[in-house]
């Protein structure tokens, strides 16, 4: 990854390199820590931060789940993103920003409650997350050997960090098998999301995507639905199975790093045409005219950077 000039530190602007914390840390030992992915796009008034108090939102409601104490509001939070964005002086079109809150160092054991709670915030630039040719062609998604964990014994909609293991480990299972993305499903063998972003599929016209009955509520799913509604595109949520996808028009994937991302293939099976479609086209045409500032009935879901 490219480095930046700064991060944000427990209320201070620190060296990219100068950013530590120690071996010894809570949450290297136990996994109790809650992030954000936040995108940030050059428009023509500059970058702009899209959706920003939204997933600083979601921020401190994924620490409130686990147990932690975020000593710092969502405004000041709000505003660390926006200077630590002038402050690094960015010039590509895109910048990844990722809130961090996780126990530092003082206690040793499973039970929590002393450790100190640590907040950062990162940016920096990074492109396509799935790669640009994807994002035209269409990815290649393999459905893992390993469901998402059933409520009962794990938290979901908390963006923890301890919640990524299973993505890990399922995607790194796509990957080695030749493909670009895991699907996982719930413990009831429906769709879940995928590693790190929601799942959309197409068929006779309508948008379908699953609820968020065990998965992350995504922002960027959120929005998607939004956009589709107000295009005049039926949508339905609602439980999706495998065999569904496998014949399914046209698939994507939505979130703040995969942005949308067509599906060509799942599981070996050719999805609609093998290519982006075209209802996945116009919305992933849309989305980027939002994010960049060109459509300015969605504009209020943008904070500039001035």
């Amino acid at each position: 990854m490219d480095a930046a000039k700064y991060i944000w530190m427990n209320g201070e602007f620190k060296g990219w390199f100068d950013a530590q914390t120690h071996v010894l840390s809570h949450t290297l030992h136990y996994g109790n820590g809650v992030i954000e992915g936040t995108k940030a796009y050059k428009t023509a008034k500059g970058y702009a931060i899209f959706r920003l108090n939204d997933h600083t939102v979601r921020l401190k409601e994924s620490a409130k789940m686990t147990l932690m104490d975020i000593p710092y509001s969502v405004e000041e939070l709000n505003a660390a993103q926006i200077e630590l964005i002038r402050k690094n002086e960015f010039q590509g079109d895109n910048v990844y920003l990722r809130p961090l809150a996780f126990l530092g160092y003082g206690v040793m054991g499973v039970y929590h409650k002393g450790a100190p709670v640590e907040t950062v915030v990162a940016a920096w630039e990074w492109g396509a997350y799935l790669g640009e040719e994807g994002m035209k062609k269409g990815i290649k998604l393999k459905i893992a050997s390993m469901t998402r964990p059933a409520n009962t014994s794990n938290m979901g909609k908390a963006k923890a960090t301890a919640n990524y293991l299973n993505s890990q480990m399922a995607k790194f299972e796509a990957i080695d098998c030749g493909y670009d993305e895991a699907l996982l499903l719930d413990d009831q063998g429906y769709v879940a999301e995928a590693s790190g972003a929601s799942f959309f599929m197409v068929k006779n016209g309508k948008l379908i995507t699953p609820p968020n009955d065990n998965s992350l509520e995504s922002i960027t799913q959120k929005t998607v639905i939004e956009m589709a509604e107000n295009l005049g595109i039926v949508v339905e949520r609602r439980r999706i199975t495998r065999e569904e996808v496998y014949i399914a028009d046209e698939a994507f994937l939505t979130g703040t790093a995969a942005e949308i991302t067509p599906v060509r293939i799942v599981d070996a099976r050719e999805i609609g045409c093998g290519s982006r479609g075209a209802m996945t086209e116009k919305l992933q045409t849309l989305y980027f005219d939002i994010v960049f500032g060109r459509n300015k009935e969605y504009e209020h879901y943008l904070t500039y950077v001035n």
